[in-house]
């Protein structure tokens, strides 16, 4: 914990100074009165009260009482701009690291996982750490002030009193020891619960389609009943024992009225300093106390600053220097890849791709095409051999000037919940308007875009659910075209669209691949008949390769593939086949 606290000090040193400083200062203005107390009570059981001096004691507690309460404000303020402050740092850091790190790390991780670090654990942490840090350092700071006028007083009594501390001191660390676990499941248990409620809205309309509404409850269902169990042993299994240190606490109190009385019996005690400690000596317990479940709740924040540290400190991807390659060809030489070990995806790939031409990649589900594109792209990086643009191996380039470098059009398009203007926007944030325009223009998103109510500046809504397929594939375009990149990732973008969307989104897909390096996925061979490499892969491995007229004359993979597709499109059902619908 003390690892994970230093790590939170440095994010904005500081402000976390300030803000304990003033919880100290503000902690000794509320146990200072407490010496003052003493002395009123002593002259009240003096055989001689001076009035002037206990009104002089009152004043003095009265200014004090009005600088604490301008210390309160300031540390509340200064607390609060903390926290918030110490919340967004994380947040952004985690975000430039997310932005950093492989997607192998994507892949290897649930996505709703990470989102919960961002949200939730950042969150728990926000509300935690605003009330417990500040809190203890204070509470401890008054309790050796107390400490301090009650030893002075008698010393006897207050020792009596500091024997409570190494029995409390036992039951929280066997509280927080038990609580680690069931913290850790009780995260776990949120984490699948926003997952399977995620889950259940997104699948709504295939549940109810196939009539599943009441099974597929029943495991958001469980998911709550999980998290409720994990929040009750969150929240009991510690509880006992913090009920126990508070109860040790009570005891050493009439221990210590025991011991008072006794005291004062034998004449070794006089009744002001009795008074003073059936008084003040309970008021010692009161920080011990808000230490106990402040406490208790950083061990759970801890928790949360390991996940949050964890993404933190993942491996991001090393780049070397950042210039751009001399040339847009693209190399592959003796590329070994696996997303989990042991379960290869592409081995010993070689291939060369010259500047400016177009290379399909074909082949059957999983023969690895989409990794191809992945690792052009750096979304990866080889397990061994190397990727090269332009002569340079991508590893030895800063990721950035890679991203730079390629634009992708795939089937599943993602848009994010803006204007069709601003999604466009996204490929070149520095473009003008009349830019932004042409490459709508270009890509056709215009013959849409100004038939709906704001026009270009039109929400899409999220993941663009206010758009068709293709016009969501319209507006990828012209992201693309917008960013101008020397090389275009293409899977088939057209092979889910009807025959109109498909001619339109052909049109677009042949304005942006001017003059570049084009690798296209592709799914329908007739789409790549003119293509100036065809690479066939299968099982992880460059199976043939050669132009359309050569790989059919082989009479290999290409060409059976081909045969199928060819005979598919001359399918058709026959007249008994037809269903009778009237």
């Amino acid at each position: 914990m003390i690892q994970n606290l230093r790590y939170i000090f440095k994010a904005a040193p500081a402000l976390v100074r300030k803000s304990i400083l003033l919880e100290c200062l503000h902690s000794m203005f509320v146990a200072v009165p407490t010496g003052f107390l003493l002395l009123i009570i002593q002259e009240l059981f003096s055989p001689n009260p001076h009035q002037q001096r206990l009104w002089s004691y009152v004043a003095i507690m009265t200014g004090l009482l009005l600088i604490q309460l301008f210390v309160s404000v300031k540390t509340f303020v200064v607390s609060n701009k903390m926290t918030y402050t110490l919340s967004t740092v994380l947040r952004v850091k985690l975000g430039q690291q997310l932005q950093k790190i492989s997607m192998g790390a994507f892949k290897q991780r649930d996505p709703g996982d990470l989102a919960s670090v961002v949200l939730q654990d950042v969150a728990n942490f926000e509300l935690i750490f605003g009330h417990t840090v500040g809190g203890l350092a204070a509470a401890c700071f008054a309790f050796v002030i107390v400490s301090v006028f009650l030893f002075i007083t008698d010393w006897r009594l207050a020792l009596v009193l500091w024997l409570a501390l190494p029995l409390v001191w036992l039951l929280t660390q066997v509280a927080t020891w038990l609580m680690q676990r069931p913290g850790v499941k009780h995260i776990e248990a949120r984490n699948a619960t926003g997952a399977r409620f995620l889950e259940y809205v997104t699948g709504i309309r295939h549940i109810k389609s196939y009539g599943m509404t009441g099974d597929r409850f029943s495991t958001l269902q469980q998911a709550l009943d999980d998290f409720r169990r994990a929040s009750i042993r969150t929240e009991g299994i510690p509880g006992p024992f913090m009920l126990l240190a508070a109860a040790v606490l009570e005891a050493c109190f009439l221990v210590m009225i025991l011991a008072g009385a006794h005291f004062f019996a034998g004449g070794s005690l006089s009744i002001p300093a009795l008074v003073a400690f059936l008084i003040m000596g309970y008021r010692l317990y009161e920080p011990i106390k808000i230490v106990l479940v402040d406490y208790t709740l950083l061990r759970y924040m801890n928790i949360s600053m390991g996940r949050i540290i964890e993404v933190l400190e993942t491996p991001v991807q090393q780049g070397g220097r950042a210039w751009h390659p001399a040339g847009h060809h693209i190399c592959f030489e003796r590329v070994n890849f696996s997303y989990l070990p042991g379960q290869p995806v592409l081995q010993d790939v070689s291939f060369h791709i010259p500047e400016k031409t177009l290379t399909a990649l074909v082949g059957p589900s999983g023969s690895g095409k989409t990794t191809v594109t992945s690792l052009i792209a750096r979304f990866w990086d080889a397990d061994s051999g190397s990727v090269k643009i332009g002569g340079a191996d991508v590893r030895d380039m800063e990721p950035a000037t890679v991203y730079s470098l390629i634009s992708e059009v795939f089937q599943e398009v993602y848009l994010f919940d803006d204007t069709i203007y601003n999604n466009i926007r996204y490929g070149n944030p520095q473009a003008t308007y009349e830019q932004v325009i042409d490459a709508a223009d270009r890509a056709l998103v215009m013959e849409f875009a100004w038939e709906m109510p704001d026009g270009i500046n039109s929400r899409v809504g999220e993941n663009g659910n206010r758009l068709s397929g293709g016009q969501k594939q319209r507006i990828s375009i012209a992201r693309a075209l917008l960013k101008n990149a020397p090389i275009v990732l293409l899977d088939e973008a057209t092979a889910s669209l009807d025959p109109e969307n498909e001619v339109q989104i052909q049109q677009a897909i042949q304005q942006l691949v001017k003059e570049k390096t084009v690798i296209v996925i592709a799914h329908k061979l007739s789409t790549i008949v003119r293509a100036d490499q065809i690479l066939v892969l299968k099982d992880g491995r460059i199976h043939e390769s050669g132009n359309h007229a050569m790989l059919l004359e082989n009479k290999g993979l290409y060409a059976r593939l081909w045969d199928i597709q060819q005979r598919a499109g001359g399918w058709k059902l026959s007249q008994e086949e037809v269903p009778q619908v009237l």
